[in-house]
């Protein structure tokens, strides 16, 4: 039976160092996970008794067409200027939790100083729970995700003014 917790460092690890395939084997077991490049997302199927694991590439959509009139853009709910701001983005697919449990409050809201080891949310994959961590040191200036929100692989949930 193939380890989901080893599954979950492997995808971190091929976001982290950016790799596109990773094929591993012990004895009788054998992971192969693959994506097509950076800017696509992990979605792990195709689990069989072997334990082979391939990430499927993404669906290409076709381009929407140009409009007519250049849309007004949405006012933002916190106005916050994009220069010198880090966005905490979410390392998996699937669902986030903003606090530890229904009762308790946030791990973290707009004011929040954090450090690299701060936790900042869960995201429920796989019937797993991952705390994510800020991986920054500042203030949180924006919070961009609500709670029990699905999430993809690289989408931005919090965005932090580094100190």
């Amino acid at each position: 039976m193939v380890d989901p917790e080893k599954i979950r460092t492997l995808v971190e690890m091929m976001s982290e160092f950016d790799l596109t395939e990773i094929n591993l084997r012990d004895g009788e077991e054998e992971i192969r996970l693959t994506r097509p490049g950076p800017e696509t997302h992990p979605m792990i199927s195709g689990s069989g008794p072997s334990g082979h694991v391939v990430m499927p590439a993404p669906v290409q959509a076709a381009p929407a067409p140009a409009p007519v009139e250049p849309a007004a853009p949405a006012p933002a709910a916190t106005p916050v200027a994009a220069d010198n701001l880090n966005a905490v983005k979410s390392p998996m697919v699937g669902t986030l939790y903003l606090s530890p449990d229904p009762s308790s409050p946030p791990f973290v809201s707009v004011g929040t100083r954090v450090t690299p080891t701060t936790v900042v949310c869960i995201i429920e994959a796989m019937k797993v729970f991952n705390e994510i961590q800020a991986d920054v040191t500042g203030t949180v200036v924006e919070v961009l995700v609500n709670n029990e929100d699905p999430v993809e692989f690289g989408q931005p949930m919090f965005m932090v003014r580094p100190d």
